[in-house]
């Protein structure tokens, strides 16, 4: 049985990836691995486990015994280094470890093309991080996800750069299903 352990797979990405994995891939157990454990999609297919994912032995303490993909969804902008570190390296950092430590065929990670240059050049370094292993990764590098209802201050924007995005596909935004079933078809190819 193939067995794929999600790191922040509550979120919105996350949920939207596990679905498609879901539909494409019948027979894959998920561990979704998130602070709080609890999460919106029901499954007999998924195991909710709570752990701080940016801490080595506690997400290491509720793995299953093997697993074949490990996949971090975690991230958000943050101009504080230091808060940088905790959101979005350190999730990476245990993701490579734990991927190196098992085995993992692929790891799987969502960079980020659009936000604060500190953010991109952030997750383009993690990237390169991530390359620098045994195991092979799987990486989308998204401008603004959109759609299943999210709404925020960052969908406000949507309208604009939609109509900037017919001109440069650098800031056309892309619907979260979209990034999913990228990131799916990589991790399975």
């Amino acid at each position: 049985m193939t067995k794929a352990v999600l790191l922040g797979g509550n979120g919105y990405i996350g949920r939207a990836t596990n679905e498609s994995w879901m539909k494409a891939d019948p027979e894959t157990e998920f561990y979704v691995i998130s602070r709080s454990g609890r999460n919106k999609r029901t499954d007999k297919r998924i195991h909710n486990l709570r752990a701080d994912v940016s801490d080595y032995e506690e997400v290491k303490s509720v793995l299953p015994e093997d697993f074949d993909y490990i996949v971090d969804f975690v991230g958000a902008p943050e101009n504080d280094p230091e808060k940088f570190k905790q959101i979005n390296v350190m999730p990476a950092k245990v993701m490579k470890w734990l991927a190196e430590e098992y085995k993992a065929k692929k790891m799987g990670f969502i960079a980020g093309s659009l936000g604060p240059k500190s953010f991109v050049q952030g997750k383009a370094d993690l990237v390169k991080f991530l390359q620098d292993s045994s195991v092979p990764l799987e990486y989308v590098s998204p401008t603004l996800v959109y759609g299943n209802g999210r709404k925020d201050d960052m969908t406000r924007w949507l309208p604009l750069l939609k109509f900037f995005g017919i001109f440069s596909k650098k800031i056309k935004p892309v619907e979260v299903n979209n990034v999913a079933d990228e990131l799916v078809r990589k991790m399975l190819a």
